[in-house]
């Protein structure tokens, strides 16, 4: 009785605490981003050692990204194209890096992913490959890593510790010739347009999820409907990178899954929640295949189009504003399949 008062108690406090730390505003300057296809980036790409002469073609997934601050007053969105992050001609084949990661409580834990999550990746892949990739494995150990590095220190100036009462959830999709990686921790969310038909690729970490809640609370932890579910009635999605003083309520752990490309796949859509809490996969698809095959653009002259990829993360962008997204809005379109368009 006395052990279960006390972890009532403890409960109560982290909730409180949190709370407070958590209304304290961010000034970090706001920068939305449009990029155009196949955009190289500052990033070295890290070789995989050779073990076979016969190595697969890079995927070099042509794409288009978005990120706007939408109707928040703190941009808290981050996200990362790394075109060739494993060179093409090493034994494992080339991959091809997008993530997008939605910070809470502060910019400090996304933009730390987003500068550092694919080198870790990037790293883990050349260490594992003459051995065979498990990518399970590889993205729970990049994951791991990364809620290390951030611990409880952190930010400029953040007295409280940026990794302690700041999160991120992260999203991240590997695109190889053969296959395609997806590692999702939070309510980010991945979603493949395969022949036409909307195919999720990973599943939100809402704390109302049944296992997810289960997981909860046989941690000693509660979800609490406080404007909607929420880890404690404060943190609304069940899994993060950062939020230690969540834990073991809230996980770093990524959900992995590896599946096999098809002549069918036409395109991926990676994006925060500021998208899909207003829109739904079958729409969305829709309108980056309209999109795509030029059925669909904004009122812009056609020279002032960088790719139809672009234009359709922009369009989808203000689709969700137009919808009542009150949320930060991140969007990577990824073209698998040029054909179809």
């Amino acid at each position: 009785m006395h052990s279960t008062k006390s972890s009532t108690k403890e409960i109560e406090r982290r909730y409180q605490n949190y709370r407070k730390k958590r209304k304290c505003p961010c000034d970090v300057a706001v920068v939305p981003t449009m990029e155009e296809s196949r955009v190289t980036g500052d990033d070295k790409c890290i070789k995989v050692p050779a073990a076979s002469a016969s190595a697969s073609a890079s995927a070099s997934a042509s794409h288009g990204f978005i990120s706007v601050i939408g109707r928040r007053r703190v941009m808290e969105d981050a996200v990362k194209v790394v075109p060739g992050l494993v060179a093409a001609e090493q034994s494992c084949g080339g991959y091809d890096f997008f993530a997008v990661y939605d910070g809470h409580g502060g910019t400090w834990v996304a933009n730390s992913c987003r500068d550092r999550l694919h080198l870790l990746v990037a790293e883990e892949v050349r260490e594992s490959a003459e051995k065979g990739l498990d990518w399970c494995e590889v993205m729970c150990e990049c994951f791991n890593k990364m809620d290390r590095e951030i611990g409880v220190g952190g930010g400029d100036g953040d007295a409280d510790g940026g990794g302690n009462t700041m999160g991120s959830t992260a999203s991240v999709v590997v695109v190889g010739k053969e296959e395609i990686v997806v590692a999702n921790c939070g309510d980010s969310r991945a979603v493949l347009c395969r022949g036409g038909v909307a195919v999720p690729l990973s599943r939100d970490h809402k704390p109302d999820r049944p296992d997810e809640k289960e997981r909860i609370e046989a941690a000693g932890g509660r979800v609490i409907d406080w404007n909607g579910n929420r880890v404690l009635g404060v943190l609304a999605t069940s899994r993060s990178i950062g939020d230690h003083c969540m834990k073991p309520f809230v996980i770093c752990q990524p959900e992995t899954s590896v599946y096999e490309r098809r002549d069918s796949d036409e395109f991926i859509v990676v994006a925060s929640d500021g998208l899909w809490d207003v829109v739904s996969n079958k729409f969305v698809c829709e309108v980056v295949r309209n999109c795509l095959h030029g059925q669909m653009k904004r009122s812009l002259k056609e020279d002032s189009i960088i790719s139809y990829a672009t234009e359709a993360a922009a369009m989808l962008a203000e689709l969700a504003m137009a919808r009542g997204s009150k949320d930060n809005i991140s969007v990577i379109v990824i073209q698998l399949n040029t054909a179809t368009t």
